[in-house]
């Protein structure tokens, strides 16, 4: 999984403390001198941004990886006035705050990946991926696309919310577990779940729940739920014990999967794994109980087409209860 910080960004002074924190990050991952100065730059200019024409704007720093190459993702989110025409507003010299206008311009430049979501009236949301050295065109997930907000509670240091993905054979496997209550006991159950999952990961999704259950007795235990996908075959395979929530998206429809009640670990009344029709190019939001169930991806004009860290971005910004840890994760399957 990843782990990520946010910042509140409303002012000067925190948008030089984001630009201190990515290149403290910039520098424990590895990268270059030029590639810390594309990290500063475009922190830099994303927390001026947010300190412009945000409201309630807040900066989502997290490191990255990819085939054993470090990347640093900045997720900026904002409830402030939205882009009319995002093509405009990346247009060299445009700006409605009297600067230079070269901001969003430079951020998309100096991206190895750059994604933007927004909505007059309703928020922006901006996703800049920057790693430490070129990253291969092939690697075990090429075919998907992951995107993931993983948080603590407010005020406190660790979340008890963890996930992970993994690959065996032609099957892709993500789990999302939620420790009974919060802080670091929460957080222990979540590892060991994952722990036991990484060793069990050529078991069917049930086998595994079963082991996860199994070793999560001396814990207080864990809302958990495995998918499984098989692209080929064009099946998901699911068992959710406890709310974790799990819906996948097309352009045919949607639909939600079904777990049973329980805490893992404790009292699991039924293991049972539900197989479900995966759709060509389908997209699937797991998420914990610290995000609202009330969202609806096609209130987004246009969120389904966007980058998974961006899609759970906005989720995370509109819906996050603020009172739990929460995890929004996404996968898309790439056509």
């Amino acid at each position: 999984m990843r782990e990520t910080v946010v910042l509140p960004i409303s002012e000067s002074s925190q948008a030089g403390e984001a630009r201190r924190l990515a290149m403290a990050l910039a520098s424990r991952l590895g990268f270059n001198d030029t590639q810390r100065g594309k990290v500063g730059i475009v922190v830099t200019e994303i927390a001026n941004n947010l300190v412009l024409h945000a409201r309630e704007g807040q900066l989502l720093l997290g490191s990255v990886a990819k085939d054993d190459i470090a990347g640093i993702e900045i997720l900026a989110l904002d409830k402030g006035p939205g882009m009319v025409d995002i093509g405009e507003c990346l247009r060299d010299g445009y700006s409605t705050a009297g600067t230079a206008g070269k901001g969003l311009g430079a951020i998309s430049r100096l991206s190895a990946f750059f994604d933007i979501h927004s909505v007059p009236n309703v928020g922006t949301a901006l996703l800049s991926q920057i790693w430490a050295s070129q990253t291969p065109s092939s690697t075990p997930y090429s075919n998907i696309e992951i995107g993931a907000v993983c948080l603590p509670k407010t005020g406190e240091e660790v979340s008890g919310d963890r996930w992970a993905i993994d690959r065996y054979a032609d099957r892709t496997l993500l789990l999302v577990s939620d420790g009974l209550g919060h802080g670091p006991m929460a957080a222990q159950a979540s590892l060991d779940a994952i722990k036991i999952f990484r060793e069990n990961v050529r078991k069917s999704p049930a086998e595994i729940m079963e082991a996860v259950h199994g070793g999560l007795r001396s814990t207080r235990g864990a809302a958990v739920a495995i998918a499984q996908l098989n692209f080929e075959q064009q099946i998901i395979r699911f068992v959710g014990v406890g709310n974790i929530s799990a819906s996948v998206f097309s352009e045919s429809g949607s639909y939600s999967m079904v777990s049973h009640n329980g805490t893992v670990g404790h009292e699991v009344r039924k293991i049972q794994e539900f197989v479900y029709q995966w759709p060509k190019g389908g997209l699937l939001v797991m998420h914990s109980d610290g995000l609202g169930t009330q969202w609806r991806l096609d209130r987004y004009p246009g969120l389904a087409a966007k980058h998974p860290s961006t899609i759970a971005g906005v989720l995370y910004r509109d819906f996050n209860r603020g009172r739990d840890d929460v995890t929004v994760v996404v996968v898309k399957e790439k056509c």
